[in-house]
């Protein structure tokens, strides 16, 4: 499965959510840097620091549950992960390092604002990276913070839930009125 190749159109009643200003600072589609390979980060520097803040302030001001450089139009391997109930996790240069189970959950993106669909993914993975102060971390997740993980990792990757989404489940639905399981 899978959309990469597949140009989206947007419907003209989801425009005004493809529209990027201070208060709306995410990337949206068709933007190249949400399908390049992200850099991974060689030094942890005050622009890291800063960078990490900033998808902070976006994710929180979007009401989304994670957020990947890229979406903020960095290519570089940082993600910040919120799922709720669970306090944000920044990682620096984070990879999937076991993947086990499985789970098909609906998914949604910050970048795409509008288009949902469902994804299959693994139920639970250890993921490992850096934090913010340079220390090595692990996080073992399940369920809903193992999916968002997922799918901020991809991001860094240049791939997008579209193209591993059952295309016969995407549709179009006002943000608001939807409970995804990963933006």
């Amino acid at each position: 499965m899978g959309l990469k190749s597949m140009h989206i159109v947007v419907p003209d009643e989801f425009q005004y959510l493809y529209e990027v200003s201070p208060d709306r600072p995410v990337v949206k589609i068709p933007a190249e840097v949400l399908r390049r390979t992200a850099a991974p980060v060689e030094r942890i520097t005050k622009k890291t620091q800063d960078l990490i803040d900033r998808m902070l302030r976006a994710m929180k001001q979007a009401n989304g549950i994670g957020l990947a450089a890229p979406q903020l139009g960095s290519s570089v391997r940082i993600v910040v992960l919120a799922p709720p109930g669970v306090r944000p996790i920044p990682l620096i240069n984070p990879e999937v390092v076991s993947r086990s189970g499985e789970q098909v959950g609906q998914e949604g993106c910050l970048s795409i604002p509008g288009l949902y669909g469902d994804v299959n993914r693994a139920l639970s993975v250890e993921v490992i990276g850096f934090d913010r102060k340079g220390r090595r971390v692990g996080y073992e997740l399940e369920g809903l913070p193992a999916r968002v993980a997922q799918h901020e990792i991809d991001h860094l990757d240049g791939v997008l839930f579209i193209d591993l989404a059952d295309p016969a489940t995407l549709h179009w639905e006002h943000p608001a009125s939807v409970q995804t399981a990963a933006e």
